[in-house]
């Protein structure tokens, strides 16, 4: 019996139209949240599976009618909660351009040359080590997991052992603080040195890992002879946006001849600003540092890059071991197409195999409009959070809680007719997100409840700085009345 496939492979540009007006009609966000119109969407959507399907148009119709309206707040230009946000256009077309044309990294083609330029460019843009060299993953919780793979790899091949082939054989630890990411613990306990070899070190009142602090941690850990893999710095504290002393760690990291990781992942494109810029003078001596494109640089979600200076510790790390369906499928001699050789094997400094093309949509998002588009973007989230904090210092039932370093300002709505701050500022946020137009997060800092805008997205302008305050301020003074 012959089988014909059902399924259209083809015809993209008129779908393309089709979907393409859906999504231009949900970015005017005149649309209601998607929980206020579940009684529509939810029982269209959660139904049993077809027997016959409906085909592709009716496919689209029902993505345009129930689903793309019905999607989530972070695309938002006033959804500043989190650290990821809705896609530039560049990178959402250059999405789709691989899933098409190149749905895995691997051979000689044009989309893994822009794995390795664009990884370049990311390098420079930066300010990074000539010396290092990246690889593409899905987000911080891989990027983490590899840089800290390669430190512990470097760190037990000193003592004569591969902990890859032969397993951990020592105590070891890694020196963190309460506000590292905790992907930095899941990290430890995937790579089999446990959550527990995480060691917390002190800090200031900004969440600043001490120096003095860790020095004092490391020469402990010397006397009893536990193993140092990796001091764990970050640049843009996912609470606060705080940097650590990223000069004064690189100095200690040195003299204990210890592997020194820095966390960027939101805040490294920080540095492109010049009123910040200096706090991150040390960033040049890491071993290695981790950036989320799908953060401040506009990309879809699923953008990691890992920085290292030697890749080959990545490979012994990560390597899978050949096979011949595989490597054995690829020749290096006499190259006459693509499919004559994997092209460089990012599949063994990771962890992913089957990937998709990333490098060409960070190199879409930097080409479209450079590096001074990109420093203009981190110059005016910047200054959004200095703004929040300057209006909130002149208002009288404002508190800046923590002055702002990046993009983030911690503040909070004080009243003498609340006796818990924190309750009422907790009800304030709740406020803020069931209007829907300002939806910041929270942050606890030293104690203290705050509203905690993030402004990251490319849609994020200058508007939206004092509109929050103002809606803070309504929403605030309304609860106070509503007391009495």
């Amino acid at each position: 019996m012959k089988y014909d496939e059902q399924a259209e492979s083809g015809k993209l540009s008129s779908h393309l139209q089709t979907l393409g007006g859906y999504l231009d009609e949900y970015l005017e966000f005149t649309h209601p949240d998607a929980i206020e119109a579940a009684g529509t969407w939810r029982p269209a959507l959660d139904c049993e599976m077809p027997t016959e399907g409906v085909g592709i148009d009716q496919v689209l119709s029902e993505l345009g009618q129930y689903v793309i309206p019905n999607g989530s707040q972070f695309p938002r230009p006033g959804c500043t909660s989190f650290i990821t946000s809705g896609a530039a256009s560049a990178g959402v077309l250059a999405t789709l351009a691989g899933s098409v044309s190149a749905p895995q990294r691997v051979g000689l083609h044009a989309f893994n040359l822009l794995e390795e330029v664009s990884l370049g460019w990311l390098a420079d843009l930066f300010s990074l080590s000539p010396e290092m060299k990246g690889v593409y993953s899905s987000g911080g919780s891989v990027a983490n997991l590899l840089a800290l793979g390669a430190a512990r790899q470097w760190a037990f091949e000193k003592t004569g052992i591969d902990p890859a082939e032969e397993g951990i054989t020592q105590a070891c630890h890694i020196y963190g603080t309460d506000v590292s990411h905790r992907t930095v613990h899941r990290s430890a306990a995937v790579l089999g040195l446990g959550r527990q070899a995480v060691v917390s070190i002190a800090t200031d009142s900004q969440g600043r890992m001490l120096p003095e602090a860790l020095e004092k941690q490391l020469k402990a850990d010397n006397e009893k002879n536990v193993l140092p893999v990796a001091i764990v710095a970050t640049a843009g504290i996912t609470s606060t946006g705080a940097i650590d002393f990223l000069s004064e760690l690189a100095e200690i990291a040195k003299k204990y001849q210890t592997w020194f990781h820095v966390d960027g992942a939101y805040g490294l494109p920080g540095i492109l600003d010049p009123e910040v810029e200096e706090l991150y003078h040390g960033l040049e001596f890491a071993d290695s540092v981790i950036v989320d494109p799908h953060k401040w640089l506009g990309a879809p979600v699923g953008i990691g890059a890992t920085f290292v200076r030697d890749r080959n510790l990545l490979n012994r790390a990560f390597s899978q071991g050949e096979s011949d369906y595989l490597e054995g499928s690829f020749s290096e001699e006499n190259i006459q197409s693509s499919m004559d050789s994997m092209g460089i094997p990012y599949h063994d400094f990771g962890v992913e195999l089957s990937s998709p093309s990333r490098g060409a949509v960070v190199w879409a998002l930097i080409r479209e409009i450079g590096k001074e588009g990109m420093r203009e973007r981190i110059c005016r989230h910047n200054a959004m959070a200095r703004q929040v904090a300057r209006r909130a210092e002149e208002h009288p039932q404002l508190e800046v809680v923590q002055s702002p370093t990046l993009s983030i300002c911690c503040f909070r709505f004080v009243s003498e007719q609340w006796q818990d701050q924190n309750e009422l500022n907790r009800r304030i946020h709740r406020r803020l997100v069931h209007n829907g137009h300002n939806i910041p997060s929270t942050a606890l800092v030293n104690g203290k409840l705050c509203i905690r805008p993030c402004f990251i997205g490319a849609r994020t302008n200058w508007e939206l700085a004092d509109s929050l305050v103002d809606e803070v301020i309504q929403v605030g003074q309304e609860l106070e009345q509503l007391s009495n």
